[in-house]
């Protein structure tokens, strides 16, 4: 017999984390990973989108590190868990930033500030850029209200932002979209 999916058990808002602890879905951590299941998502239409094969075995690499940290956000830090969760590790930064130095080598400077926009897939990319933020942010507010987060995460995803904004550019530029500057109302 197949695995129901539904439960039940979180129909009055209440989930569990990795170590049982129960706490309504509206929680600052749940929030955090729900954040990141969000940003994997985008980042699966954004691979979906693209032909660049280095690119789209980035993104997969990328997809399990934020499945690693989804299980870290959603394991309850006061309790120790019988489940392995994997490690995200610096080299996993060095990766995104090694690849970030590769793409900007082919771009031209940018002069201003520029429109997310141009294509379906670079705007796409630029959603995840803003969702991977909007991650970071709640894991900084996590760190402030003096709940535990690795501190690699938030560096992590401060380098995935960044990544995905130079990779929007970088496939701009290999599908030879022009890119639209910011030009303020003065």
């Amino acid at each position: 017999m197949a695995m129901k999916i539904y439960t039940r058990t979180g129909d009055k808002g209440i989930t569990s984390l990795i170590g049982g602890t129960k706490v309504p879905k509206s929680h600052i951590r749940i929030e955090a990973y729900g954040t990141v299941d969000e940003l994997n998502s985008w980042i699966g239409l954004v691979s979906d989108q693209i032909k660049l094969k280095n690119s789209k075995k980035i993104l997969k690499e990328i997809q399990d590190r934020l499945f690693t940290i989804g299980s870290s956000l959603a394991c309850d830090p006061e309790k120790e868990t019988k489940l392995k969760i994997p490690d995200l590790k610096e080299t996993d930064v060095i990766l995104l930033e090694k690849e970030i130095d590769k793409m900007n080598e082919k771009l031209p400077p940018m002069k201003s500030f520029i429109l997310p926009s141009g294509h379906l897939v670079v705007s796409s990319a630029h959603v995840a850029r803003c969702v991977c933020r909007r991650a970071e942010r709640l894991c900084v507010t996590l760190e402030e209200q003096k709940m535990f987060v690795d501190p690699l995460i938030i560096k992590y995803l401060n380098r995935l932002s960044d990544y995905l904004f130079v990779l929007a550019r970088f496939i701009g530029h290999q599908l030879k979209i022009k890119e639209t500057p910011w030009k303020p109302r003065v």
